[in-house]
């Protein structure tokens, strides 16, 4: 992923916390590179993430930047489980008096201040958060108070458009997901035909922009030539993973076609059809073979 300040095969302007930076490589130390923006800021690349080879002096590398425990820029060639501005699935890895830490995949772990946390944190329990930078002091925070955050401005959210969603919580109607980094958006439990969690990352469809700024999202294309494609992809790739064979027809199970194929009954035998029209498959006995 680039810096979308960043045009193509030019260094950073300035450093940016918490993102990806393109930077030059100016310096040897004993401590590790030296990398520079084109405003002149520097920050080093400590020795554990020097690859001599391919990080030779002038060479522009793309590193993470983020602060120390002495709050210092620091760069590192590991990626974070989510950047600034970005929702992750995050472990509680110790908790003090004045807020929590979790896990997000660099040596040192991101704060969660006490005042950005909506119940209280357990080690070892995992939450949905927001990568934050506090402007006064440059660091990076993260929260879970992140309803201030969402886009309502659903402009360009057109129906079928595909982007990917983090699931953020289970409720009575379905599973209220973060889609595309921005939008808050739903589920509905009636159209879900697969296993699903809070924490998993999924690629959705939008089914609807709504006057309230949300999204109402499916897992599968909206309209049924959509449907029957998805349906006919699984069907046919499925087959070719088990050998050419599998026991499915047409008075197979809802539930064990909905588990195996995760697509609805009604389109599973529509795309059977069509598959034995178009002379893909041929169907035997409850048995569906791949055509020879």
């Amino acid at each position: 992923m680039q810096p979308a300040t960043t045009p193509e095969n030019s260094k950073n302007p300035t450093l940016e916390i918490g993102k990806i930076n393109r930077l030059e490589v100016v310096r040897d130390t004993d401590f590790g590179l030296v990398l520079e923006a084109a405003d002149g800021r520097e920050v080093l690349l400590p020795n554990v993430y020097v690859m001599e080879d391919e990080m030779p002096m002038g060479a522009l590398i793309e590193v993470f930047v983020y602060t120390d425990s002495e709050d210092r820029p620091v760069a590192t060639t590991k990626m974070p489980y989510a950047k600034l501005g970005e929702y992750g699935y995050f472990t509680v890895v110790d908790y003090k008096s004045y807020g929590a830490f979790v896990n997000w995949g660099l040596p040192k772990d991101l704060f969660v201040p006490l005042s950005q946390q909506k119940e209280y944190f357990h080690i070892g329990k995992k939450y949905i958060l927001r990568v934050c930078l506090d402007q006064e002091t440059g660091r990076l925070y993260a929260t879970q108070k992140i309803g201030k955050y969402f886009n309502r401005d659903l402009k360009g959210c057109y129906q079928n458009r595909k982007l990917e969603m983090l699931v953020l919580a289970k409720t009575p109607l379905g599973y209220k997901v973060i889609v595309d980094n921005q939008y808050e958006g739903m589920l509905f439990e009636n159209e879900i035909f697969e296993e699903i969690r809070v924490g998993d990352t999924k690629i959705g469809y939008i089914k609807a922009a709504r006057k309230d700024g949300k999204l109402d999202m499916s897992l599968q294309p909206i309209g049924a030539k959509a449907k029957l494609g998805v349906a006919e992809g699984k069907v046919l790739q499925l087959l070719k993973e088990a050998g050419g064979e599998m026991p499915f027809g047409y008075k197979s199970d809802a539930e064990e076609i909905q588990k195996v194929f995760g697509v609805s009954k009604k389109n599973f035998k529509r795309a059977l059809t069509h598959l034995i029209d178009n002379q893909e498959i041929t169907l035997d006995e409850n048995r569906i073979k791949l055509a020879e």
